[in-house]
């Protein structure tokens, strides 16, 4: 048997024992009570053998992880007072916690760093680069237990002499509060006491340290990644927000609106992607497509034949007075009106207090970064040499493309493959995944994909982009499914794979604002960055990429930019909900089955076909479903997808009451008009009504019913 099994094997005996003889009966409240007479008699008869003796228990307890470490702190302040008690476990609970930091890494940190070799070494870049602030913080606010604390920085690099100076200073001022306590609980000469002006001292430091603790915490951190930069005296703004998409403009003007000093700063166009190249645009598109689509099948309305003749400028044309028509509700104007000064310009962050524009910098307190994304432009051999489109770049089309190559069968890809499609194209849409809509449910994608057919939409899935070719003045696309290559002839190529954080060419790199794997910009749960007076806002931070979304998060990143100091909000990502404007409609809030499936979630599925709604019937739009998922048993809404005419508008209802924990039976409960779609969301309720209805009451009603006939 080798040192380290005997070692294991002491502690085991140890710790075994402290429960076996029930030792953790003299470390209760009501022991120490009924003891303490007694208990300071012999400390004043042999103080410092009291002492010694205190100290090695005190020890033992906290390096051995065993519990009582809480009472005895208290019990230190009882019995020794304030100076001698916060002396005795400070040390004591130190060595203690030491001895148990040093026992871990030298049973623990082999084993687990031969099996976890490249979490570990994350860990450790992390301790090497704050392990100390890190620690100091843990300590200070106690949020973990202390013993879990000693055992997992074990494993880590962490210098054990570091280890032990940082926990002596961190743990110092807890213990000051916990003797503090102890100091007052032996004045208490019955339960009646428990009310005296010092125990009520006592325990409002206990309940309000882990937050002063971390208000103290949060302020170091900040004056540390901020005390290298020179802070002007006065400032010119509260807030610079730099980018005018749907995140920086609620930023602004909610900062305008709560009376801060804000500047806007924009180098291309108000409104940002949504307005300029993204939701706006391709809606109006899809919007006309639908229009010929229904003249298209028009006998379906009873019109034996309806005729549309187009021209695709004027249709690019509609696309843009639709955006000149919503312009002036994110123009300059419009801000300026509201209190905020707006920039044209190319921003670049000097400092975190200085923003360049024009030529000038001005100050300010605290940025918001609302800079966006862009369509992402994968590195594909010969893509260069053909005519590649972007969501971006498509709008400025003034000739329809005969043969539309889509790339990318999300929903961007999706969207604009069938409005083209309805527009004339002959459109191919490939999709590296095995389906369409990789993210929703089969059956929904299926159906999707059924529609894209009827459109005479050629899709192509599990096919991977190999290559781009010109040949005989032709444009074509290699691509390989199953090991076999395949080349497709095209016009234009559209590429939807997806969109990438805008986070170079502003400052970020100089700086040294961290970014995310994903190539975004790094942000907590209160969406500042590892500068806390930088907050950041929509795309360039994600995790989701959708307008609403940064609408949602300027809310959180402009209140704690503005009022962090006083109060900070975590964003709140519990119930987001998003659409895809394919006909049929899929949108989504929650969890879908395939999600549910992967986490591991339990989960019960109520559907209600769409094709049985009168309102579907009329419009000749009896298509989709109402799919929700609930806690087994309940009616509490996991997740609710909903394919159909409208599928957008009918979201909201399930959204709230997500939200506000509704469950279908409230759903049910509610009015709604007839005939309308929104009828389908209380008949999928009514659906799972039915299923869960209670068969013995049911009966017994039966029979009661039965016998009123007699």
């Amino acid at each position: 048997m080798n040192q380290k099994t005997l070692l294991i094997a002491a502690l085991l005996s140890a710790i075994a024992a402290f429960f076996i003889f029930d030792l953790q009966q003299y470390f209760s409240l009501d022991y120490i009570k009924a003891q303490q007479d007694a208990f300071a008699a012999h400390y004043a008869a042999n103080t410092l053998s009291t002492l010694l003796i205190f100290f090695v228990i005190y020890l033992a307890v906290t390096a051995l992880s065993l519990p009582g470490a809480a009472i005895m702190t208290v019990l230190a302040g009882a019995l020794f007072g304030l100076v001698t008690g916060v002396i005795m476990v400070s040390f004591a609970s130190t060595l203690g916690a030491t001895l148990a930091f040093m026992v871990s890494r030298y049973v623990l940190r082999d084993s687990l760093r031969a099996r976890y070799p490249d979490k570990l070494q994350a860990i450790n870049a992390g301790i090497t680069k704050e392990g100390a602030l890190y620690l100091f913080a843990l300590r200070l606010v106690p949020l973990f237990p202390f013993f879990l604390i000693n055992l997992l920085m074990g494993i880590t690099n962490f210098r054990t002499k570091t280890f032990y100076w940082v926990s002596q200073l961190g743990m110092l001022a807890g213990t000051v509060v916990y003797v503090y306590a102890g100091t007052q609980l032996a004045q208490l000469d019955s339960l009646a006491g428990i009310l005296s002006p010092g125990i009520i001292v006592a325990f409002v430091l206990l309940g309000t340290f882990p937050l002063v603790a971390k208000k103290i915490m949060d302020r170091i951190r900040a004056n540390k990644i901020l005390a290298p930069f020179n802070k002007p005296t006065t400032f010119d703004n509260n807030l610079i927000v730099i980018g005018a998409g749907s995140g920086g403009l609620v930023s602004a003007y909610i900062a305008a609106a709560v009376k801060a000093k804000v500047t806007l700063i924009e180098k291309h166009k108000m409104g940002g992607d949504c307005l300029n190249t993204g939701c706006v645009p391709s809606k109006a598109l899809i919007r006309t497509a639908k229009a010929l689509s229904e003249a298209k099948h028009s006998a379906q309305y009873g019109i034996k034949r309806m005729e549309a003749e187009f021209d695709f400028a004027d249709v690019m044309a509609r696309v843009k007075q639709v955006i000149s028509k919503i312009e002036p509700h994110d123009s300059i104007e419009r801000y300026t009106g509201l209190g905020v000064k707006v920039i044209e310009g190319a921003a670049r962050i000097i400092d975190p207090y200085r923003v360049e524009v024009n030529g000038e910098t001005l100050t300010t307190r605290n940025i918001i970064i609302a800079t966006g994304a862009r369509p992402l432009v994968p590195p594909i051999k010969g893509l260069d040499s053909v005519d590649y489109l972007t969501s971006d770049t498509l709008w400025a089309l003034q000739e329809q493309p005969t043969r539309l190559l889509v790339l990318g069968g999300g929903p961007i890809g999706c969207e604009l493959a069938q409005a083209f499609a309805r527009l004339g194209s002959q459109v191919t849409l490939v999709e590296m995944a095995p389906q369409i809509l990789i993210r929703e449910d089969d059956e929904v994608a299926a159906q999707v994909r059924q529609q894209f057919a009827a459109d005479g939409i050629t899709v192509l899935t599990g096919h991977k982009a190999l290559e781009f070719r010109r040949e005989n003045d032709q444009q074509l696309m290699v691509c390989e499914a199953q090991g076999q290559t395949k080349q497709l002839v095209f016009d234009k190529v559209l590429l939807a794979l997806g969109r990438q954080a805008n986070v170079s060419g502003f400052g970020l790199e100089t700086l040294g604002v961290e970014l995310t794997e994903r190539g975004t910009v790094a942000a907590n749960e209160f969406l500042a960055t590892n500068f806390p007076n930088i907050h950041v806002v929509g795309d360039v931070t994600g995790p989701y990429q959708f307008t609403h979304v940064a609408a949602h998060q300027a809310w959180f990143a402009s209140v704690n930019a503005l009022f962090g100091s006083v109060k900070r909000f975590k964003v709140d990502y519990r119930v987001i909900p998003w659409a895809t404007f394919t006909d049929p409609e899929v949108a989504r809030v929650g969890l879908n089955e395939k999600e549910a499936t992967q986490q591991g979630v339990a989960y019960e599925v109520t559907t209600y076909g769409i094709d049985d709604l009168d309102r579907a019937i009329a419009d000749s739009a009896d298509h989709g479903l109402v799919k929700v998922l609930t806690v087994p048993g309940k009616d509490t809404i996991l997740g609710v997808t909903i394919m159909g005419k409208g599928a957008g508008d009918l979201i909201p209802e399930f959204v709230l009451a997500m939200k506000y924990k509704l469950g279908l039976n409230k759903i049910l409960g509610t009015i709604h008009i007839y005939p309308t779609m929104s009828e389908a969301n209380k008949y999928a309720a009514g659906n799972w009504k039915r299923a869960h209805a209670p068969a013995t009451v049911l009966n017994w009603l039966e029979k009661f019913h039965t016998w009123r006939r007699h």
